[in-house]
């Protein structure tokens, strides 16, 4: 992993073949997310990987927040490191939805979303503080609490439902990259107001995502987990959710990835196998 800076936005570089993935992470996590996917690109290919600001090394990086301002700083990345009409976009939960606001301003080679970027329409009347933290439960309340060693924060994630029974170094590696803070008063990177601010977006703005998804022109993957957040049994990503939006865009490719949830989906050995083919083109 090669780590330069564009903006005041960390980016890290997996692999170092001429043909670009540049890969976008969920709200509260970082590029370290994508290392166990980047690592396993065939020859020819490498991957850009960036913190979001307010996440990560780019935390720092002042708002407003909001998947549109996302959007500019992947675009951003994108042109800094010579990612042309030939490269592959990617993104995974609230990174898909961002990745889906890029491509719609810009072409790409291929757009795969990975358990995200289908619109998730707020219910008329809901409150959408309360439907923030009703989804992501465990992420959002680790924002407001302080740990006392790294050992307490990689305990704090292993008794996440999401991970009991699937940590692996590259799990341990994405929740360290994430600590800040002084011994006794260790915290994660993501700022609180950013992931909050941008979780209020995504919630009410499903128009403006819906509008994005139909005018995306290049091949169009939705890679789907079929269990949740917390490993739940119905996934981020519903089935018939999907079958909406490919009802309404006939160019989008909906595919399950058997036996993740919505974490190892990226990290789980098999699985981030796949999404490496998925991104690439090649395998099965």
């Amino acid at each position: 992993m090669r780590v330069d800076e564009v903006g005041g936005l960390r980016i890290a570089r997996f692999g170092e073949g001429p043909r670009v993935i540049v890969a976008v992470h969920g709200i509260t996590a970082s590029l370290m997310a994508w290392a166990a996917v980047g690592r396993r690109l065939p020859e020819g290919w490498s991957m850009v990987a960036m913190d979001l600001r307010g996440r990560g090394h780019s935390a720092g990086l002042p708002g407003p927040y909001g998947l549109p301002r996302h959007a500019e700083d992947v675009l951003r990345v994108a042109d800094h490191v010579g990612a042309d009409a030939g490269a592959v976009l990617a993104g995974h939960s609230m990174g898909a939805y961002v990745a889906a606001l890029a491509a719609a301003r810009r072409p790409f080679a291929r757009v795969v979303l990975v358990d995200g970027g289908l619109p998730l329409p707020l219910p008329p009347g809901a409150d959408p503080d309360a439907a923030l933290a009703a989804t992501l439960g465990p992420a959002l309340a680790r924002l407001s609490r302080t740990f006392a060693t790294p050992e307490d924060y990689v305990a704090f994630f292993r008794a996440h439902p999401a991970f009991a029974h699937a940590w692996n170094d590259d799990v341990e590696a994405y929740v360290r990259y994430d600590l800040d803070g002084p011994t006794g008063a260790l915290r994660s990177r993501a700022a609180e107001d950013a992931v909050r601010e941008d979780g209020r977006w995504l919630l009410t703005g499903a128009e403006e995502l819906g509008a994005a998804l139909a005018s995306i022109e290049a091949p169009l993957r939705v890679l789907r987990a079929p269990r949740g957040l917390l490993d739940q049994e119905i996934g981020m990503l519903p089935d018939e959710l999907a079958a909406a939006w490919t009802a309404r865009l006939p160019h989008l490719e909906d595919e399950v990835v058997p036996d993740c949830n919505h974490y190892t989906i990226l990290f789980e050995e098999r699985c981030a196998s796949l999404v490496a083919a998925r991104l690439t083109g090649t395998g099965p």
